[in-house]
């Protein structure tokens, strides 16, 4: 789980982030792993709600370095759209919260006001005993919508 040292990014709950994706349909949620992550374990499901997770890979596998373009990758895949707030999503809420800060960074001081949020306990959640993911917190141990290729 992410340990958020900004105010200017704000960590949500899976369950919380789920919430104001729903009753804000100008949020987008930006899943911020790898490739390999997308197609082999899955990736939240926004179809109930007719829109779409942006993927933009943050660090790139297989030697985990940060992307240099992923601020301009984000504002391509907005596509002029400006949205209210602005959610990310990884594994377990660090690499997201990374990207988040980056973005926050990024923003000029006249920049229309836009929230963002890192998506805490991530997509699969903390390890559990058996040093599993998936089952103990995170997107999809809260049931939350997800698919997988």
């Amino acid at each position: 789980m992410s340990t958020n040292s900004s105010s200017a990014v704000k960590d949500l709950l899976p369950a919380q982030a789920w919430d104001l994706l729903k009753s804000n349909p100008t949020s987008v949620l930006i899943d911020v792993r790898t490739k390999a992550e997308w197609s082999f374990v899955g990736k939240p499901d926004l179809s109930s709600l007719t829109r779409s997770v942006i993927t933009i890979e943050w660090c790139r596998y297989p030697d985990m370095s940060v992307n240099p373009r992923f601020v301009e990758e984000m504002t391509d895949a907005l596509d002029g759209n400006v949205p209210s707030q602005l959610l990310f999503i990884c594994r377990s809420g660090v690499r997201s919260m990374n990207a988040a800060l980056a973005v926050q960074a990024s923003l000029s001081a006249d920049a229309p006001s836009m929230e963002l949020f890192n998506v805490a306990e991530g997509f699969e959640g903390d390890l559990n005993p058996e040093k599993h993911r998936g089952g103990l917190n995170g997107w999809k141990a809260n049931g939350l919508p997800w698919q997988q290729s």
